[in-house]
């Protein structure tokens, strides 16, 4: 396929997202019918990423896969989008075809499955160059495969009540105990494609030197935002509500926003940066919450037997924290340059003490020899020469 036609049908696919999209918008708003605004946010935000990464990663580089599972994945989440509308609109009793309100209710349940189960298994087996590791890891990915579509046609094929439409029976049941062992098989294949796709990432990972290095670096960094965040804004979704997942559809979204910079190689080098800003922010961010909740606390008990006011312990807890926030900041900033940034920690460290020295030193011999040392310690270059220029 030519440069040209690659591009043009990315942006065809698309295209189909966003339309698909629009008109599962369109069919809700003719309807009168009240919207799930997180839920069409997120639908929408989804399609739109994974559309925009797929047009790029498939209009620069047609043979990597990566890109056309994107534009796949932004087809079929417009696809649910559209199906959800059609189904809310026909089970509402607005009209509209019986076998087509019954097949759109029956695609919105299984809706999931392509645009999280293939990226999942895929994005990992085949990231950054759109090729398997080996030929041997052909077996994962046709688990992967098997396991995805076995999944979708045989939770397909389940009689009785749609879960998600309980007044809806599945037009494409099917009462048969073969099912059931199919299942188990499906399922098994489907977690060695998980598990295989993770291990064959793991492996690149280590394999991988420079350039490839960093793209793997932004891919791992997205996925343990996302490992973290997820089940932590699951737990507060019980106690805020459904404003906590916000931050999950955010880390998910990250997977496919870190893979395209990975592919296109944009500011790659940019990633130990941002790495290094996370777990310093991320700490002082937990700190500084953690200290001001024990310490409003603890303040409020200092105080209940001379006020009933809590707004005297808020301020002196918010005084606490502000004055806090630079020493904290230096702390932890020490703290992860020391256990995960060891060579410059210990860069920075050798310049400060030679730095010291430098003050009290005036012996043009003893300078050469400790600047070299230094330069040697901190930089390892494979050669060290000083010049120094004559007086006139």
């Amino acid at each position: 396929m030519s440069g040209r036609v690659s591009t043009q049908l990315a942006w065809v696919l698309a295209a189909v997202a966003v339309v698909l999209l629009v008109s599962g918008a369109v069919v809700l708003l003719a309807s009168g019918m009240g919207v799930d605004v997180g839920n069409a946010v997120f639908l929408g935000v989804m399609t739109l990423v994974f559309a925009g990464t797929g047009v790029l990663i498939a209009a620069r580089h047609p043979g990597n896969a990566i890109g056309w599972t994107f534009l796949g994945a932004a087809v079929a989440v417009g696809l649910a989008s559209l199906a959800g509308s059609y189904a809310d609109y026909w089970a509402d009793g607005r009209g509209g075809l019986e076998w087509l309100g019954k097949t759109a209710a029956w695609y919105a349940e299984l809706s999931w499955m392509p645009f999280i189960l293939v990226p999942v298994t895929f994005l990992l087996l085949l990231f950054p160059d759109g090729r398997l590791l080996s030929r041997r890891w052909r077996v994962v990915a046709w688990c992967a495969g098997v396991g995805i579509a076995g999944n979708f046609v045989l939770e397909g094929l389940r009689p009785g009540p749609i879960p998600e439409y309980p007044q809806i029976r599945n037009p494409y049941g099917v009462e048969s105990s073969v099912l059931e062992g199919l299942e188990a098989l499906t399922v098994l294949a489907l977690l060695i494609g998980i598990l295989g796709s993770a291990l064959s990432l793991i492996l690149r990972f280590r394999r991988a030197r420079g350039e490839q290095r960093l793209q793997m670096k932004w891919l791992a960094f997205a996925g343990a935002v996302a490992a973290v965040t997820v089940p932590l804004g699951t737990a507060a979704a019980f106690l805020v509500g459904e404003i906590a997942f916000v931050p999950i559809m955010l880390s998910v979204l990250g997977l496919p926003a870190a893979t395209g910079v990975a592919i296109l190689r944009h500011r790659l080098y940019d990633i130990d940066v941002v790495i290094n800003r996370t777990l310093v922010y991320g700490a002082l961010t937990a700190t500084l919450a953690l200290t001001y909740l024990v310490s409003v606390l603890l303040l409020q008990l200092a105080l209940s037997g001379v006020t009933e006011d809590s707004s005297l312990a808020v301020a002196a807890s918010t005084l606490a924290v502000a004055a806090l926030v630079r020493p904290a900041r230096t702390r932890i900033q020490e703290g992860v340059d020391r256990r995960f940034y060891r060579r410059k920690y210990d860069a920075a460290r050798t310049l400060a003490a030679f730095s010291a020295q430098l003050r009290n030193e005036v012996d043009l011999g003893t300078l050469n020899a400790k600047l070299s040392a230094v330069v040697r310690e901190t930089m390892q270059p494979t050669h060290v020469s000083l010049w120094l220029r004559a007086p006139r």
